[in-house]
């Protein structure tokens, strides 16, 4: 089983930069997609974007052109870069290894707020 979590969180001003940080344990990390996710209050959780283990990107469509994500094989890390924040931006952010299915493992979740 893959452990995770999450860091970086916090309170930022809109247009403002945070970049978040997702350690994971376990085997096979390399191969294994990893993805953020975020939940804001009253909605459903709503992907972010996604990378695979050889480095294959897929963002979703609110946050294209201003969030960046990446990954460190060797150290087991995932990244997300996230520039221009704004107030929809607001939510809670999860780390996901080895997809949104069954076999997938979530962090705790970190609170990222942008206020405006």
């Amino acid at each position: 089983q893959v452990q995770v979590v999450e860091s970086g969180g916090g309170l930022v001003q809109a247009g403002g930069s945070l970049r978040l940080s997702c350690a994971a344990s376990g085997s096979f990390f390399s191969i294994r997609i990893m993805g953020w996710y975020r939940q804001a209050p009253g909605k459903a959780r709503e992907l972010v974007a996604t990378i695979t283990g050889g480095g294959s990107t897929n963002y979703g469509d609110s946050v294209k052109g201003r969030f960046t994500i990446s990954r460190d094989n060797a150290k087991k890390m995932g990244y997300l870069q996230m520039n221009s924040l704004k107030p929809e931006d607001t939510a809670v952010y999860y780390c996901n290894v080895g997809g949104y299915g069954p076999g997938g493992s979530w962090g705790q979740g970190t609170q990222v707020t942008v206020s405006s």
